[in-house]
């Protein structure tokens, strides 16, 4: 007998039907379990690819808001010297454009064209950056316009008794940077101008800003009527608040400019206590608001450098944050008009320039009878 005669064992035989229940199996179970898993893994890598894709088009949409100007290339070398010890320093705009329908309400004035600087702030961040101060510049101010490079490349000549505002509408950003550093010889680190009429909805996003009002304002320019006290003011309300000049003080600039300023710091401090991570929702509004607003130096024009400068200054606590405005006089030879007052603003800058303790004497203006 050959031995492919042999019939198996039962050992064999027992492989043999081990072998047909495992094909059995794998025809009945076992390729549906592989496909499955494939099923479940490629779902995952659609979801965690659209996420990505969402996430980067967050990221896109809110880093193209930001709109971004090349001081440095702008200014060149004529620029006062970087102190070893001088901190950090921000010149801070607030641009008003009060042109469209949507200003009429507000007293705006419709048929305004083009933005204006209505706020200015040097903004000083000592070493180790736990306080900050903020010197706001009146916008009636007259002050000496350095020769400076517009936009598009044409030079306009330097120019004496100009009113501070008149150089932002006039010659740009980058020559109100220049003029600050002249008229200061302190050193602009960055640059960043908040545009009023666009932040009004980043007030609404963040649900608006409590403000501890000073006293009746009955403003018909502004279209503002608050009490005495403690009021929460939306958008339109905060759009208002930091326009009105008639209805607080002299009715000047410089009684604006203390609302201004506690403003600011409100909107800070709301800004910061926000849950960013609780409502992913809300954060995005709120920063789509804020972007949008927004235009900085190149060195800030992009959500990785804000991030990482809005870290830098996680010590800063806006509600011990100094304000302070620019000492003046009115002008001699009109009184619509206000001037550098010395020694107390010379007293002022220097005390910045060399990160030093501000004088009480350089606190007080002439002009607002201290």
């Amino acid at each position: 007998m050959s031995h492919d005669s042999v019939p198996p064992g039962p050992r064999a035989s027992r492989r043999a039907e081990s072998r047909r229940k495992g094909r059995k199996r794998g025809e009945e179970g076992g390729r549906p379990r592989r496909r499955t898993g494939r099923i479940v893994l490629i779902s995952l890598l659609v979801v965690l690819l659209a996420a990505g894709g969402t996430v980067y088009w967050l990221y896109s949409s809110l880093d193209g808001n930001i709109k971004g100007v090349d001081i440095d290339k702008a200014l060149g070398d004529d620029r006062p010297e970087k102190l070893p010890t001088s901190g950090q320093n921000l010149l801070v705009l607030g641009s008003d454009s009060r042109a469209g329908a949507e200003n009429k309400e507000l007293g705006g004035g419709g048929d305004v064209s083009g933005a204006r600087s209505d706020t200015a702030m040097v903004v000083h961040i000592p070493e180790g950056r736990t306080k900050a101060v903020a010197v706001s510049i009146p916008r009636d101010t007259l002050v000496t316009r350095p020769e400076c490079t517009k936009a598009d490349g044409s030079t306009v000549p330097s120019a004496n008794r100009v009113m501070f505002n008149s150089v932002y509408s006039q010659v740009g950003p980058a020559c109100v940077v220049k003029t600050v550093e002249k008229m200061s010889k302190v050193r602009i680190d960055h640059y960043l101008e908040i545009n009023f009429a666009g932040f009004k909805d980043l007030v609404d996003a963040i649900g608006g800003v409590t403000v501890d009002v000073p006293q009746d304002i009955d403003d018909k320019s502004s279209g503002l009527h608050l009490t005495k006290g403690t009021h929460k003011l939306d958008g339109t309300q905060s759009l208002a608040y930091v326009r009105t000049r008639h209805g607080i003080g002299d009715g000047s600039d410089l009684g604006r400019i203390g609302l201004q300023q506690q403003f600011l710091l409100a909107l800070l401090s709301e800004v910061k206590s926000q849950d960013m991570l609780g409502s992913p929702t809300k954060s995005y509004k709120i920063a789509n608001s804020a972007t949008k607003s927004l235009t900085t130096d190149s060195g800030l024009a992009s959500l990785t450098s804000l991030a990482d400068f809005g870290r830098s200054m996680n010590g800063v606590n806006p509600d011990t944050m100094e304000t302070i405005m620019l000492p003046v006089a009115y002008d001699k030879q009109d009184r619509n008009r206000v001037v550098a007052a010395q020694p107390q603003a010379g007293e002022l800058w220097k005390a910045i320039r060399h990160d030093g303790t501000i004088p009480e004497s350089a606190k007080k203006s002439p002009a607002t009878g201290g």
